[in-house]
């Protein structure tokens, strides 16, 4: 099943501004501690999950805030060439998730855990790829320099976070995975398709600031 979704119209855009959430607004969306819930793909058996944690980038801008995403480089033996947060697995070494998080953002695209004003947590995010993810929602106020691992990561992007939040540029669609028919969101944007965990991930944030402002979906 596929729902329509296209670029913004000016019209749209114009709504879509209202969507903008400030940090303060974002702050009483999250949790303030994680694994506080938790957001179940469709067929995921929780058993044996191996714990995860991302980093959610909202860029600050004049012009409205943004999204700091990364593009795979295509020769990985896992998720070769998709649009992903900056993350990782917990590593033995790493005192909390939030550690994780900011570790492997660091280690990733070069950004150092000073850059980061941590706002909150996202509901853990459980994959059938096998991960239970903590996703950390955190603030990036420019300048800042990014290095990005060249063997990791292929690009490093933003975009409008205003565009991410609203449902008109949500997609809903289903493919057989293992046997079983898998149902995720995408959110195309131009040439960039977001699909599966961060696009579930995107969607959790504003079911979030949704339920904060007393909206439907």
């Amino acid at each position: 099943m596929t729902l329509p979704a296209g670029p913004l119209s000016a019209a749209s855009a114009a709504s879509s501004a209202l969507l903008i959430p400030s940090a303060d607004e974002l702050r009483h969306a999250l949790q303030p501690l994680p694994r506080q819930g938790e957001i179940r793909e469709p067929g995921v058996d929780p058993a044996g999950l191996r714990p995860a944690a991302v980093l959610f980038p909202i860029v600050r801008h004049d012009a409205g805030p943004s999204v700091l995403l990364t593009q795979r480089t295509p020769h990985l033996s896992a998720h070769a060439g998709q649009i992903s947060f900056p993350g990782g697995q917990v590593e033995p070494e790493d005192p909390t998730l939030l550690d994780t998080a900011l570790r492997e953002t660091e280690e990733e695209i070069g950004l150092p855990r000073s850059a980061v004003e941590v706002l909150g947590y996202l509901p853990e995010y459980f994959t059938v790829t096998g991960f239970r993810i903590t996703p950390v929602v955190g603030l990036l106020t420019p300048p800042f320099d990014l290095v990005p691992d060249a063997r990791e990561v292929d690009e490093v992007f933003e975009v409008p976070l205003a565009f991410l939040l609203d449902p008109a540029n949500r997609q809903r669609h289903a493919r057989e995975w293992q046997g079983r028919q898998r149902y995720y969101y995408a959110l195309p944007y131009g040439e960039r398709y977001i699909w599966g965990a961060t696009a579930g991930m995107i969607v959790a944030l504003a079911d979030a600031l949704a339920a904060l402002r007393g909206e439907g979906r």
